[in-house]
């Protein structure tokens, strides 16, 4: 009863924790990372194995939402230019700078921080409240940087990936949608996309991209790595790392645009 008693007053505490204390516990789990690795080998598998998890765990769902996003936008810009003094060619340019600026990135990001960010908050959830953890430390290793760093470092390889494979199938899936439904010629199209590229879009595309992967890996490995109680825990853990990564990621993407643009 005692050792009960003692494990939800821990819950209770955590949970109650205002944010500048999860803040700084934050901060303190990002500085325990930074450690050389007790085994260089084991900790390249990991990172090859998390890079692979990410990467073709996430590729389908991304290339799904890319493809109906692009003709979503299609679509639906096609339909309101019906003022002969608008060019056609404009849906074109919607439909690249909104993938490369907006959807891609932003959108693709909050995606993951549910695809991604709950499977990382589980499965650091379920190692913390079996004990593998405490068994990991108890070997003298550094568990931050055994089971979080090569999460994170898999996260800034990946998602940039994810993003610009996004953007590529958003805007071919507007050319497919456009041509198929003759709401946009493929030529006209293709003029659209080629009219008054901006180059520096891509770089804040990919600036975006590393900074909502930092957040979509370290935030996750936060609630998951203090779990404290039983499964019940691990599903609070997955949804409150969700909730605060797609927080951070509209903040952050609201931040990046007014400065870069």
């Amino acid at each position: 009863m005692v050792e009960a008693y003692e494990k939800e007053k821990e819950i209770g505490y955590f949970c109650g924790m205002n944010i500048f204390t999860h803040f700084g516990y934050y901060l303190l789990m990002l500085k325990g990372m930074f450690t050389s690795a007790e085994n260089k080998k084991m900790f390249w598998n990991e990172y090859i194995k998390q890079c692979y998890d990410i990467g073709f765990g996430s590729l389908p769902i991304v290339i799904i939402i890319s493809f109906f996003l692009g003709a979503v936008i299609t679509v639906q810009t096609a339909a309101q230019f019906v003022n002969p003094l608008i060019p056609i060619t404009t849906v074109g340019i919607v439909v690249r700078d909104s993938m490369l600026l907006e959807f891609a990135p932003s959108f693709l990001s909050i995606v993951l921080a549910g695809v991604v960010g709950s499977k990382i908050a589980s499965e650091l959830g379920n190692m913390r409240i079996s004990e593998q953890i405490d068994a990991l430390e108890i070997m003298g290793i550094n568990t931050k940087n055994y089971l979080i760093l090569p999460k994170i470092l898999a996260c800034f390889t990946i998602v940039p990936l994810l993003v610009g494979v996004s953007a590529v199938i958003g805007v071919w899936g507007g050319y497919f949608v456009g041509g198929l439904t003759g709401s946009v010629a493929p030529e006209i199209f293709i003029m659209g996309i080629r009219k008054g590229f901006e180059a520096h879009y891509v770089t804040i595309a990919f600036y975006k991209s590393f900074i909502f992967s930092f957040i979509i890996s370290t935030v996750p490995c936060y609630f998951g790595y203090n779990v404290k109680g039983g499964a019940l825990e691990i599903g609070k853990a997955g949804t409150q790392s969700v909730v605060v990564s797609c927080i951070l990621i509209l903040i952050a993407d609201y931040l990046v645009a007014a400065i870069a643009i």
